[in-house]
């Protein structure tokens, strides 16, 4: 836990570090967009978003912790269920452009994020969807 000193520094580095994580995980995007299958761009992906959302729990910024939470899980899931669509790989670049968007609208002095859920919860229902359609897929010929 924070005391009051110290929770001004670490949101500090926190904003620093999720740009950083963002772009990272923007990149590994770009990987898999050329390569839809590549576990290595899906696994970077898993582990960024871990990471943020570890640094998000620590600041109680339950926004950002819950959706990085959430499309991890999905994430696993899809890696496990194969290839990638263009419609998936689309849904996460939304995904990440909108925890890059929610990461500046928090207040860099108390850490607050108010928002409206709504985008979040229509991305990660349309994600699943995509990974839902991935389980029931017919297995590829050949």
């Amino acid at each position: 836990m924070f005391n009051g000193n110290d929770r001004p520094l670490a949101l500090a580095d926190f904003l620093i570090e999720a740009q950083v994580l963002l772009t990272t995980a923007e990149e590994c995007l770009t990987h898999l967009r050329l390569i839809h299958n590549d576990e290595d761009a899906i696994d970077c992906m898993v582990n960024t978003l871990s990471r943020l959302e570890k640094r998000a729990k620590a600041l109680t910024i339950a926004p950002i912790a819950g959706f990085c939470r959430t499309l991890r899980t999905l994430l696993r899931q899809a890696r496990n269920l194969g290839t990638l669509h263009d419609q998936a790989v689309e849904i996460l670049k939304d995904c990440f452009s909108l925890l890059a968007w929610q990461v500046e609208l928090i207040d860099p002095t108390t850490g607050q994020l108010s928002l409206d859920d709504s985008e979040q919860e229509m991305l990660i229902t349309s994600f699943t969807e995509q990974v839902e359609a991935m389980r029931t897929a017919p297995p590829p010929l050949g």
